[in-house]
């Protein structure tokens, strides 16, 4: 069973937390406008690319339910986005050291606690997905769209970055799961353990 330094275990619990306020601020932010569209515009007198079947959270978005779920915007936004900032503050540290200290060449290059699949996966998610909901996250900011512009065009539209982004996201949400059912099969308790207190 592969032991895991501090700031692994740390960085590993910091981005658990972190995601699991992205997901439920992001839900409830999906929940206001359930459409997705290509481009760079995209309203509700445009055809979407294609839509979530659930209700909204205001009336002037049609989704063909006859009610409407309450509104909560204003404080799953800011969750949203404190949280996008921890987590990119918990990945750079952990990338940092994962480079400085041989951490991916000794665990997920070389380790032959993980199969290749393994490896493979987590090197897909810290160095490709991860990257990419935040670089679609980013795009979507207005602020950010004006001051470096080239990270929006590049997706085509803000639209475009926010499709992009619940695809990632829903990748993302695969991988947790099926890390989780891993470690149910690996032994549970032994794992997280291991990850709490290093201990085998």
């Amino acid at each position: 069973m592969p032991q895991h330094s501090a700031v692994v275990r740390w960085t590993h619990w910091l981005t658990f937390f972190c995601f699991a306020a992205l997901l439920v601020s992001g839900v409830e932010i999906l929940i206001s406008h359930p459409r997705f569209y290509w481009g760079e515009t995209g309203n509700v007198n445009t055809p979407p690319l294609f839509k979530l079947p659930i209700p909204a959270s205001r009336t002037a978005v049609p989704t063909g339910y006859g009610y409407v779920l309450p509104d909560q915007n204003g404080w799953s936004r800011y969750l949203h986005f404190q949280s996008a900032w921890a987590v990119v503050g918990t990945g750079l540290v952990y990338v940092l050291y994962g480079l400085a200290r041989g951490h991916f060449r000794r665990k997920l290059l070389r380790a032959s606690a993980y199969n290749p699949r393994q490896r493979l996966t987590y090197l897909f998610v810290i160095f490709v997905l991860f990257p990419l909901v935040i670089w679609t996250g980013l795009a979507m900011s207005p602020a950010i769209a004006s001051a470096f512009p080239a990270v929006v065009t590049i997706w085509g539209g803000q639209q475009s970055a926010r499709t992009m982004h619940f695809f990632v996201t829903v990748s993302l949400v695969i991988f947790l799961l099926g890390h989780v059912v891993m470690v149910y099969l690996a032994g549970f308790r032994s794992r997280v353990r291991a990850m709490i207190t290093e201990r085998v």
